[in-house]
């Protein structure tokens, strides 16, 4: 089954999009990402992306604005579609966006309507428009890693419903829900591959999940 019935061709996808910024904020290929938009240069990106593609760049910044300078952004973030939105009468639009597939930032381009617009490269992320499997036991190994983690930070979740997931479903909903720090966000948003992005995901929850008493181990790389 395809992650989202709406989402253009990979080959069609379009060669620049708006952007907006959000700190430790993610939408994932295939997952959905609820959004109060109501500043006036977020409302016009919002309008205009409803009269072309429906599309918007989701990117992390990277750092703090300076005085005359664009706020940094990390060069990976993911594509959303907007698939349902909803004007509310104080003059906000409640929207939500379909993650399509992630990207590479290039170039800037110059705008009047308040809101950033770049060039955008999708060549290396390819695989999100794919269905890779991975072997059982990295799955288990992720939920045994995720088990250990939810009990050490006294977390709750529905385990059955976890289980029902299909392993990119899971580990993407992980990837933009979990309560880690932006860099480690981002790593994840810019591993290219399933495989390689469950294996450091797992690793992460091992780090996050050992006694503070513990030797500090490296971060997964």
């Amino acid at each position: 089954m395809s992650r989202h019935a709406f989402r253009p061709p990979f080959d069609q996808l379009p060669a620049s999009l708006p952007i907006f910024p959000l700190p430790n904020v993610v939408v994932m290929p295939g997952c959905q990402l609820p959004l109060n938009i109501f500043e006036p240069r977020y409302l016009n990106m919002v309008f205009d992306a409803l009269g072309a593609e429906r599309m918007i760049g989701i990117v992390q910044p990277e750092g703090e604005a300076r005085s005359g300078t664009p706020q940094p952004l990390y060069q990976v973030g993911t594509a959303g579609r907007i698939s349902l939105f909803q004007e509310t009468e104080d003059g906000r639009l409640l929207i939500m966006l379909s993650g399509v597939c992630r990207f590479e930032t290039r170039e800037e381009i110059p705008t009047t309507r308040g809101y950033r617009r770049m060039m955008v490269d999708w060549t290396q992320f390819r695989e999100d428009y794919e269905q890779p499997e991975v072997e059982v036991e990295l799955r288990e190994e992720l939920m045994q890693s995720l088990k250990d983690y939810f009990e050490h930070h006294r977390l709750e979740a529905d385990w059955d419903l976890l289980g029902r997931l299909e392993t990119w479903e899971l580990l993407d909903r992980l990837v933009a829900g979990l309560p880690i720090a932006v860099a480690e966000r981002q790593m994840l948003v810019e591993t290219v591959s399933l495989k390689q992005r469950l294996r450091r995901l797992n690793a992460l929850l091992q780090c996050e999940s050992m006694p503070a008493s513990s030797a500090i181990p490296a971060r997964p790389q």
